[in-house]
């Protein structure tokens, strides 16, 4: 027999910021021309950003992958408050990773 409990209710999220709210003003109209695109582009686009930017090297390539990352990190911003905890940790991932090869690129080993 089901339990009459009732389920208990999320924890109010706080308000969000002035800024966060100036930025997805702000962002809405480039995220509703990205969502009109056909769904591969935006992943091609950034795939050949970054392969672009891994094999010609220099700052071209660095230019390529700190594009990538300046996205990702912009993307990140954006959905953070509805992400769950693993999902803001793999994102952060991807996201240093873009940054540290971008810094590779600019900085390489001689």
């Amino acid at each position: 027999m089901p339990s009459s409990t009732p389920a208990p209710s999320p924890a109010p999220s706080p308000a969000p910021s002035s800024l966060r709210l100036a930025v997805a003003r702000a962002s809405h109209p480039v995220l509703s021309r990205i969502s009109r695109l056909p769904r591969p582009v935006p992943f091609l686009v950034l795939l050949g950003l970054l392969l672009v930017g891994l094999f010609r090297g220099g700052v071209v390539g660095g230019i390529c992958t700190g594009v990538v990352a300046l996205f990702v990190a912009w993307l990140l911003y954006l959905s953070w408050p509805r992400l769950t905890t693993s999902e803001r940790l793999g994102r952060l991932a991807v996201l240093l990773l873009a940054v540290a090869l971008s810094a590779v690129q600019f900085f390489p080993r001689s």
